[in-house]
C-alpha cells in the first residue's frame, strides 16, 4: 500500500484517483457481517457510502456519526421489487466506481441494480453460507437458483473461507469468478483491558473472582446456544453471559429457568461493545456447528481468551498450534460438560494472543479488498474474458 492509502499498480504506472465505492448491505444490526463492514469502512483509506435494505439500525447510526453517507432503500421482504429501482437511481447518481454487495438479499437486488445502473465492477462477499442453510435458513431450490442467475450480474465473489468457496463451487458458481480473502480483525480493539473488565462485571452485580462463561452470537438455532445452557446447568458454579438477541430469546430464557440456573445465566441482549463483554468473560463458548468463518472465536482469541468451540474455518484451515488455546469439541452435550467443568474448575487466567489472530489482521483484509476494487480477479483471467462468456451469455451492461 502507497503512502496515500492505495493499492500499488503491479505495472507501476501513473496513480490513478480512488474508487468511489458503495457498499450495499441488508441490515446494520449487531451480527458478524455488519461488523465486518464496520471494521472494514474504519480502515478503508477510500471514500465510501452504504446503503441498508432494512433500516440503518444501531450501526448505521455509528457509521453516520463518523461521516459515512448512510442511504436507506427499505424493502418489506424479499419479494420487495419496488426497491430495484430505487437502487438503480441511486447508483447511477452516486457515479459509483465499485459496488460491494453484504448478505443474501443485498447481494440479490444490490447485483442486479448495479449492472442495470452500469456500474464498472461489482464485487459480492458471501458471508453465511452454511451446509444447506443461509443466514441461519433452510436454502431451497429457489433461493440457489435466483443466487446463480443473479452471481453472473458481479464481477467477483468473494468466499470468507474455504468452507465457503467449497460451498459456493458446489452451488454452481465458477471457479474463475471465485476468490477467498478471510474476515479480517483489529487486534488492538480487542486487546484485555482490566478497566472495561471491571466496568462491566461491576453493572451486572459479578465478583471479581466469579468465573463467567460467555458467547456472543444472534439467538437462533444454528448457535445452539440450548446445547451451552444444558452444558451450563452441570456446573455447580459461575455465571454465563450471552450477548445477542433473536427470536429463541424467550425459548433459551425458560430453558435456563427449567434447568434451574436463570440466575446464573445473565441475556445481555444486542451490545454494541463486544471488546467490553469479552473482557469480562474468562471462557468464550462457540457451540455452533454451523459457521462460515469464527469471527466472533478469533476476537475472543485477541481478547486473551481461552476458547471452546465447535465449527470455526477459520482455524480449522491452519495448523492447531498456532492457536493453542482453543479446543474443537463434537457437538455433544457431554463432550460440552466436561470441557465446561474442567474449565471452571480452574482459576481463571488470561492466555497470549495466538499467532492465528496475526493471520486475520484487518490490514491485509483491507489491502486485498482494495486490489480487488482496482484490478478485479485478473489472477484468474477475469479481465481477460470476453463480457459475453465471464456473464454466462447474459448482455453485459455495465461490466469492463
Amino acid at each position: 500500500m502507497t503512502a496515500a492509502g492505495t493499492a500499488a499498480d503491479p505495472a507501476a504506472g501513473p496513480a490513478k484517483p480512488p474508487p468511489r465505492i458503495l457498499h450495499v448491505i441488508t441490515g446494520l444490526e449487531h451480527g458478524g457481517a455488519e461488523r465486518q463492514l464496520v471494521a472494514l469502512l474504519r480502515h478503508l483509506p477510500w471514500p465510501c457510502e452504504v446503503v441498508t435494505l432494512t433500516g440503518p439500525g444501531a450501526l448505521g447510526a455509528e457509521l453516520a456519526a463518523r461521516g459515512v453517507p448512510v442511504h436507506q432503500v427499505p424493502m418489506r421482504s424479499n419479494h420487495d421489487l419496488r426497491a430495484l429501482p430505487r437502487l438503480v437511481r441511486l447508483m447511477r447518481r452516486g457515479r459509483y466506481d465499485v459496488v460491494h454487495t453484504h448478505l443474501y438479499r443485498a447481494c440479490v437486488f444490490g447485483r442486479t441494480a448495479a449492472w442495470l445502473a452500469g456500474v464498472p465492477r461489482v464485487v459480492a462477499t458471501e458471508h453465511s453460507l452454511g451446509d444447506g442453510q443461509l443466514e441461519g435458513r433452510p436454502t431451497g431450490a429457489g433461493v440457489r437458483a435466483l443466487y446463480r442467475v443473479t452471481e453472473r450480474f458481479g464481477s467477483a465473489t468473494v468466499a470468507v473461507s474455504p468452507t465457503v468457496h467449497g460451498r459456493l463451487r458446489a452451488w454452481g458458481v465458477p471457479e474463475r469468478r471465485l476468490t477467498v480473502i478471510p474476515n479480517g480483525i483489529d487486534p488492538a480493539a480487542f486487546a484485555h483491558r482490566p478497566d472495561r473488565r471491571a466496568a462491566l462485571r461491576r453493572r451486572l452485580g459479578i465478583g471479581e473472582t466469579e468465573f463467567v462463561v460467555g458467547a456472543v452470537g444472534r439467538l437462533v438455532a444454528t448457535k445452539r446456544f440450548d446445547l451451552l445452557i444444558e452444558a451450563f446447568a452441570a456446573t455447580p458454579s459461575g455465571r454465563l453471559l450471552l450477548a445477542g438477541d433473536g427470536p429463541l430469546r424467550r425459548p433459551l430464557e425458560e430453558q435456563a429457568r427449567r434447568l434451574g440456573v436463570a440466575s446464573r445465566v445473565t441475556f445481555l441482549g444486542r451490545t454494541g461493545d463486544v471488546a467490553g463483554v469479552l473482557a469480562a468473560m474468562d471462557l468464550f463458548a462457540a457451540p455452533s456447528d454451523q459457521e462460515t468463518f469464527g469471527l466472533g472465536v478469533l476476537e475472543a482469541l485477541a481478547a486473551g481468551l481461552p476458547v471452546l468451540y465447535t465449527a470455526c474455518p477459520a482455524l480449522e484451515d491452519l495448523p492447531a498450534a498456532e492457536a493453542p488455546d482453543a479446543t474443537r469439541l463434537p457437538g455433544r452435550l457431554a463432550d460440552w460438560q466436561a470441557a465446561l467443568a474442567g474449565h471452571c474448575a480452574g482459576p481463571p487466567a488470561r492466555r497470549d494472543v495466538p499467532a492465528a489472530v496475526a493471520r486475520y489482521d484487518i490490514a491485509g483484509h483491507v489491502d486485498r479488498l482494495m486490489r480487488l476494487y482496482r484490478y478485479g480477479l485478473d489472477q484468474h483471467g477475469l479481465d481477460d474474458t470476453p463480457d459475453r462468456e465471464r456473464t454466462g451469455g447474459l448482455p453485459t451492461r455495465g461490466m469492463r
